[in-house]
């Protein structure tokens, strides 16, 4: 494998070619309820229908290819939140090579099932840490030691380019050049080969970058002039969930012309359950980022053509729960609070009657009655049928005899709520 030192247009399309039969040409679909959200023409880039559910199979299997028989035969290895990873061990099982991939403990059951399947035979998967950093170190402390190949995520010319395919599909799909594409971003991969692709074919396409507030470390580093770690990361978001960008993406990011914004975490739960309920469109959190911030923070003109990329979804079934709970709680519907209940009959029938209002709802309620106490504290969640509802119940929570203490959104207890 000779590499390439940088990408561009024609390692793009270079990339293409090697790709042509391997990954899936993912439908370009219009969406009304988007459309009519921001008053244009919006489109979604489906590579949640991609051969392994996500985008990362075009960079994954563009880098693999590209080793000589040598390196093949002494393996690959890669870290992953999952989708790489399973872009990782499709290739692998395709082209009859061995690896092995290293996912932290915060990546699903789901897509940890999925690489073992499609990579069969020819992959180990490993559990190490809780970040995709801890991965990182174990998978490129696996190829020092083995003499296996690093794979990485985003940050090699090779996957760069694999990546960059998503752009040359739309335009080819559209038969023109859209005036927005909207690009979720984790350690910038897709978004650097869409850049690097579209600065030279697309020079007049409006290019923005979204990443989820609680990670967003391209921000971080076009701010810093250099990557540079995050000292915390939300991993709620794990298909994006980075805490530096990569040396080669970064500059291709910063000199691509593109914009570059956030979401919140409670905001990507809310579109993902819109997408699932209006569109039938089962996204995981990453693949929800670039409409999620379509009409808030990405401002579209009337009438434009948008295309977003809807890059993954692989999501677990069983964090709905989760989703549910953060969307509730971004939309301003839910709220917890520590009461201090009276050690009396009937204190608990007072608060249903006089603080509860006629529409809210106790969701969770956990009380610890102590012995030779006045009081027992209680944690309650409620949800409001409308955000404006909660004036009032501070309001009665305030003129009540009881001790109440909200549980801050924020705050170390609420993180261990949530």
């Amino acid at each position: 494998m000779q590499g390439i030192e940088t990408v561009s247009a024609r390692t793009v399309e270079e990339a293409a070619k090697r790709l042509a039969g391997v990954v899936t040409r993912t439908p370009l679909e219009p969406n009304e309820r988007l459309s009519a959200r921001v008053d244009a023409r919006v489109w979604l880039k489906r590579e949640d229908l991609q051969t392994v559910r996500s985008y990362k199979i075009r960079g994954a299997y563009n880098f693999i290819v590209q080793l000589d028989a040598d390196r093949r035969e002494r393996g690959v290895v890669c870290a992953s939140a999952g989708n790489h990873a399973q872009g990782v061990a499709y290739a692998c099982r395709r082209l009859g090579a061995n690896g092995r991939v290293y996912v932290p403990g915060t990546t699903p059951r789901q897509k940890r099932e999925r690489i073992a399947t499609l990579g069969g035979s020819h992959i180990e998967v490993i559990v190490v840490g809780e970040t995709y950093e801890d991965a990182f170190t174990a998978a490129k402390q696996d190829s020092e030691r083995t003499g296996a190949t690093l794979v990485p995520a985003f940050d090699a010319p090779e996957t760069v380019a694999g990546q960059g395919t998503v752009a040359m599909e739309v335009v080819a799909q559209l038969g023109f050049i859209p005036d927005v594409m909207v690009v979720p971003v984790g350690g910038g991969g897709l978004l650097a080969g869409i850049a690097a692709w579209a600065a030279e074919r697309a020079p007049e396409m409006r290019i923005v970058g979204v990443e989820p507030a609680g990670a967003a470390c391209m921000a971080a580093a076009l701010a810093a002039g250099e990557p540079v770690r995050l000292e915390a990361v939300d991993t709620f978001v794990d298909g994006a969930a980075v805490a530096l960008a990569g040396s080669v993406t970064y500059p291709l990011v910063r000199d691509g012309g593109v914009e570059l914004t956030d979401v919140a975490e409670g905001a990507i739960c809310t579109e993902m359950l819109a997408m699932y309920q209006s569109d039938g469109v089962i996204a995981e959190p990453a693949g929800a980022l670039a409409t999620a911030a379509l009409g808030a923070t990405v401002k579209i003109d009337p009438g434009q053509i948008v295309v977003c990329v809807v890059s993954g979804g692989n999501n677990d079934v069983s964090r709905y729960g989760e989703v549910l709970e953060r969307s509730l709680i971004h939309e301003g519907l839910k709220h917890y609070f520590l009461v201090g209940f009276p050690q009396e009959p009937g204190a608990l029938r007072r608060f249903l009657d006089e603080v509860l209002g006629p529409d809210d709802d106790i969701t969770r309620f956990e009380y610890v009655k102590r012995n030779s106490r006045e009081t027992g504290p209680a944690l309650i969640g409620i949800e409001l049928a409308r955000a404006g509802d909660l004036e009032g119940l501070l309001h009665r929570l305030e003129v009540s005899p009881l001790q109440v203490e909200r549980v801050e959104p924020g705050s170390p207890l609420f993180h261990f709520l949530v």
